[in-house]
């Protein structure tokens, strides 16, 4: 009997759970038609920015505004409100409707920003164009000493709470780590009306250019030791909220993604390992995947699918302090 490799996601039934995350791979039509041939359940498209909005109504505000004070007709400008004036980055919106129409698979839109602002028109429009679910990829570094965690948690939660409200689409939170209570806000989110969470966003860190002294963006992709921390806060979310989860970060191997599984996640996202290995290495993890639960004589996916989260574990303290203690003990170091 074949294992049944399907699983639900932001209540859209996927033929299974490996999604590709949001990378370069799905920033055009070629592209994720590729990512389709080599298996793909869904897409997820790279985030639209907070900034690439505001630079696109800066300049069209600026092009309205162009010679306003040069006649008296002219007075306003000689352009219409912006109110009025399609001022969304068009590229984007068009790539959501033509994936839409062309593949079989569920299309999931990304934002990308800190702010409210245009997000919940934008998220409208994108749900307009054909995104089956939206990806909100709340991304900023609270670095004023004068804003306490409680401000940041609750940006978070009112902007996930605005987008929900403005879509009838499922949204989900794709999130950082570092909150002083990961479990607690992990609840909050889905009670402000995440209908999942993605498991963790990886912030990029700057760099310095010692030659030109200046910081420098710079991107590397993960590593497979990156994977042990949301596969902690997977496990430990998976009974405690009544929402999607999916795992990304140091997917590299069909065995990363089977543990992803049996923590709970009901998607496990890779980019690096695609990046690296191009759209088809989906087959190589899937095919890993699907035989280990064959070996295992794992019926489904769903079977499989949170038998190792925290309260499910025979030893569900391994998530917690007590893991701590026990590793740092059967650590030996290198023999000399």
């Amino acid at each position: 009997m074949s294992v049944d490799l399907g699983t639900t996601y932001l209540g859209l039934r996927l033929a299974h759970p490996i999604v590709p995350s949001a990378s370069p791979l799905a920033g055009d039509l070629d592209g994720l038609r590729a990512l389709e041939a080599a298996g793909a359940p869904a897409v997820v498209l790279p985030s639209l920015f907070e900034e690439q909005i505001e630079h696109e109504e800066m300049e069209i505000q600026r092009l309205m505004e162009f010679g306003a004070d040069s006649t008296g007709e002219a007075t306003f400008g000689y352009f219409p409100e912006m109110v009025d004036y399609n001022t969304g980055p068009g590229a984007y919106l068009k790539l959501i409707e033509d994936a839409a129409g062309t593949l079989d698979i569920p299309v999931i839109a990304s934002l990308n920003g800190r702010t409210s602002g245009g997000w919940t028109s934008y998220a409208k429009r994108m749900q307009d164009a054909g995104a089956s679910a939206l990806e909100l990829n709340i991304y900023f570094v609270p670095s004023d000493p004068g804003q306490a965690g409680q401000e940041v948690e609750q940006q978070y939660l009112d902007l996930v709470t605005q987008v929900a409200e403005s879509v009838d689409i499922p949204v989900t939170a794709k999130i950082g780590p570092y909150f002083s209570a990961m479990a607690n806000m992990g609840v909050r989110l889905v009670e402000a009306g995440a209908a999942g969470l993605v498991i963790f966003n990886r912030y990029l860190m700057p760099d310095i250019d010692l030659d030109k002294l200046e910081v420098v963006p710079k991107l590397e992709l993960s590593t497979p030791s990156e994977l042990r921390l949301p596969l902690r806060w997977v496990a430990i979310l998976r009974d405690a909220v009544d929402a999607s989860l999916a795992l990304t970060s140091g997917v590299h191997t069909a065995e990363d993604a089977i543990k992803a599984i049996l923590v709970g996640s009901d998607a496990v996202m890779p980019a690096s390992a695609l990046l690296r290995n191009g759209p088809s290495y989906l087959g190589t993890l899937l095919d890993g995947v699907r035989s280990w639960l064959e070996e295992h004589e794992y019926a489904s996916v769903e079977q499989a699918k949170g038998s190792l989260s925290r309260g499910a574990a025979p030893t569900p303290e391994a998530f917690e302090r007590s893991n701590y203690m026990q590793a740092l003990v059967s650590y030996t170091g290198p023999a000399v």
